[in-house]
């Protein structure tokens, strides 16, 4: 098998909703007449032809960004937050590595190594920059969130199955048979209306990621859980439930920085204001703000699961140690127990070994018998007496 070829750099779309998405094979040099473009590119492409990039800013949208942004978006240890302008917005959020450990330069992890799963919470950083007529993103390399939503506004639209005689429907009176134009926009898709709506797309397909993966975290998690809780085995994986805690509480940080940006955005959009009269304009707002507090409640899912996750391994942990109290309370109660039933046996022992001339029953020709018995009759009298008790009961216990 050929290995696939590298995604390119940087893809510009132009999206017209309502109408169709067209892929430009060039920076755009002009505002889009109708609809707006995206500027997808890595990081790498953006720091070296930041030039062309700023260039291309001033001809569509006569801004350009702050050099202070530009840094921003070129840099790998930004965590997720919002920052804006009176002509822009930028938002960064922290996506999953795509493969495991290729993060490029992820935040800095507590604690290496664990299990395959704790490695796909590596991160880095995707910048969107919302303009009026122009969402500029700046992605890692091999970014499948870009890619995946690229290849669904490609995609071509279904073609509809033509019945075999159409003639006949129409005059059965069913009217005549509907075909799709190949050029028409996908059934049941509807093509982001703005670059603000496009940003809340992708930065939702980011948050889905780490709902992917908390069931993955799930799966290991209540493996380790049944191995702890299991007596008559030996928990020897440690280090890694250390590492699944210390990468619980990174996911769930990043979760509330994610959850911190996108309220800091909701409420500039919030502050926004419309004009009575524009109704279009005002649906809009209102299907973005309800688009935000979706991604908001997904944000929120994905804290709340990791929280349970937190509880959960906690709580595993210390029952872990109740069963291992409990296991060695019941070994020392069972050794005291026969400590105390060959305590006078002992005695007993100790005090016809004295090296004396003359001691009592010794000379008998019965002594030793009588001795032995009398030993084995205290013994049992003292377990009775135990066992009555409760002292050696059965817990039960596996």
């Amino acid at each position: 098998m050929h290995p696939s070829p590298p995604p390119p750099p940087i893809r510009i779309f132009h999206l017209q909703p309502g109408a169709s998405v067209s892929e430009l094979p060039a920076l755009p040099a002009h505002p889009p007449p109708v609809g707006f473009y995206w500027v997808a590119c890595t990081r790498a492409f953006l720091e070296e032809q930041a030039d062309a990039i700023q260039s291309m800013l001033q001809a569509v949208t006569g801004l350009q960004l702050v050099d202070l942004h530009l840094t921003d978006l070129l840099s790998t240890q930004l965590p997720s937050h919002y920052d804006y302008t009176s002509q822009y917005d930028l938002l960064v959020m922290r996506q999953l590595a795509t493969t495991e450990g290729a993060a490029e330069e992820p935040l800095p992890r507590p604690v290496p190594g664990g299990p395959r799963v704790l490695r796909r919470i590596d991160t880095s950083p995707v910048g969107l920059v919302v303009f009026d007529a122009l969402l500029l993103s700046v992605h890692p390399p091999d970014c499948q969130v870009r890619d995946s939503y690229a290849e669904r506004l490609t995609a071509p639209p279904p073609v509809a199955p033509q019945p075999a005689h159409p003639d006949a429907l129409e005059a059965a009176g069913e009217g005549p048979v509907c075909q799709l134009h190949p050029g028409a926009p996908i059934a049941g898709v509807r093509l982001p209306a703005s670059p603000a709506d496009l940003m809340l797309r992708l930065v939702n397909r980011i948050v889905d990621n780490y709902l992917d993966l908390r069931r993955e975290l799930s799966r290991q998690l209540d493996h380790w859980q049944v191995a702890l809780l299991n007596p008559r085995g030996r928990f020897n994986h440690w280090s890694s439930l250390m590492a699944a805690r210390l990468a619980l509480h990174h996911l769930a940080e990043i979760c509330e920085d994610q959850r911190s940006a996108l309220q800091a955005w909701g409420a500039a959009l919030d502050a926004g204001s419309v004009a009575g009269d524009n109704l279009v304009a005002q649906r809009e707002l209102d299907l973005l703000k309800v688009r935000s507090r979706d991604v908001l409640e997904h944000i929120a899912r994905v804290a709340h699961h990791v929280r349970r996750l937190e509880q959960s391994t906690e709580a595993a942990v210390q029952m872990h140690f109740s069963v291992q109290n409990n296991r060695t309370n019941e070994i020392m109660r069972v050794l005291t127990v026969l400590t105390a039933v060959f305590l006078p046996l002992n005695l007993i022992a100790g005090i016809f070994g004295m090296n004396f001339e003359f001691l009592p029953f010794v000379d008998m020709p019965n002594g030793f018998w009588g001795a032995l018995f009398a030993m084995l009759g205290i013994a049992a009298a003292l377990t009775a007496y135990f066992w009555r008790k409760r002292y050696l009961e059965h817990t039960g216990q596996r």
